[in-house]
């Protein structure tokens, strides 16, 4: 089948109110005088849970990356412990991606996200079931812009390499589908906004109502 695999973090939901509460919860253990800000640092919490930690501890003074090496695994338990708090799905995300199928494409997931939050937060969102696969950080042995998850996503979710394509927000996402060879659609309504244009993707939209029309013109 065709096959649509798309990022999770800033594409199919907005995590980042979430992700920094656990961040902060972090801070806050630590005794360090730092917080960061669900709008202001939107970006950094997409960026994932060391990035979080080294920014906050950077604004202190400097991050040791021992330091934020040994609370890395906290901030993945007070972000399990309250995961879908602030997330919410992107407008139109669900319904899209419930358009797709119905047309004929195969759709999945491959995300930074360790695999059973991942799980957990897509389960909680009410989505889980309309992906054929998801493959997250931990699930092999690489992760993005490694190639192996693209292609273990695609797979997965019963598609075909020579006809797929990756939806994301991020370099990381450009990376991976370039080094697949690939297609790659950003979306500008990720913290990063319209600067995802400047990493050049087949690409770009704006709402996910533009994202069919993408796809049928990028992989048929």
């Amino acid at each position: 089948m065709r096959c649509v695999i798309f990022d999770l973090d800033g594409t199919l939901a907005d995590t980042s109110g979430d992700l920094i509460a656990a961040a902060n919860v972090c801070f806050d253990a630590m005794g360090a005088g730092v917080r960061l800000d669900p709008g202001a640092d939107a970006g950094v919490a997409l960026r994932g849970g060391r990035a979080m930690l080294t920014e906050g501890l950077g604004r202190i003074g400097g991050a040791d990356p021992a330091v934020v090496d040994r609370w890395y695994p906290a901030l993945l338990e007070a972000y399990g412990g309250a995961l879908d708090v602030h997330t919410r799905m992107y407008p139109g995300a669900a319904e899209t991606v419930e358009a797709l199928r119905r047309d004929g494409y195969a759709v999945g997931v491959c995300t930074n996200k360790p695999e059973a939050l991942a799980q957990r937060l897509l389960a909680a969102l009410g989505v889980r079931d309309l992906f054929g696969a998801l493959i997250g950080a931990d699930t092999l042995a690489t992760r993005k812009p490694d190639v192996a998850p693209y292609w273990a996503a695609v797979e997965g979710a019963g598609g075909r390499r020579d006809a797929s394509l990756l939806v994301g927000d991020s370099d990381t996402d450009r990376k991976t589908a370039a080094a697949a060879g690939v297609p790659c659609i950003l979306v500008t309504f990720a913290p990063g906004g319209a600067a995802v244009r400047e990493l050049a993707p087949e690409g770009v939209i704006d709402a996910f109502a533009e994202l069919p029309a993408e796809v049928r013109r990028l992989i048929g």
